[in-house]
């Protein structure tokens, strides 16, 4: 993680970071509440396995319905960030990490992520998931 210099940065760098954590955590447990509550509403997620740009928490939502229908949800033994690097500017937060994903019995699956925050209240809120997958 990158180092800020005041107090209030570094606190919001540690909040940013503990959410990151949170929300894959809560991924992995099947609570998509928990998890949600991460993302805006207008959150734009990009990510390599996905049909195209989702541009906002709707359609992320009718695409993850249509997903866990199909029974395509996938099963992970663990999900993490690692190689973290997190700046933030008043309240603005940018989040670059590589995700590794670990399906049962295969090889972990790393992806590069960006992710952008915003800070609304004393929570800090994803309105750009970018991620790229980078491979075994």
């Amino acid at each position: 993680m990158s180092e800020s210099v005041s107090g209030t940065a570094s606190a919001d760098v540690e909040a940013i970071s503990t959410g990151i954590d949170d929300m894959y955590e809560a991924f992995l447990r099947g609570d998509r509440a928990r998890f949600d509550a991460y993302l805006h509403a207008e959150v734009t997620v990009w990510e390599t396995h996905l049909p195209g740009p989702l541009r906002t928490r709707a359609e992320l939502d009718a695409y993850r319905e249509e997903r866990d229908q199909s029974g395509a949800r996938p099963v992970l033994d663990g999900l993490r960030a690692q190689d973290r690097r997190i700046d933030v500017w008043g309240d603005t937060g940018v989040a670059r990490y590589v995700l590794v994903a670990e399906p049962p019995g295969a090889p972990a699956e790393y992806s590069r992520v960006t992710d952008v925050l915003r800070r609304t209240g004393d929570t800090w809120l994803i309105v750009h998931h970018h991620a790229e997958l980078l491979g075994p």
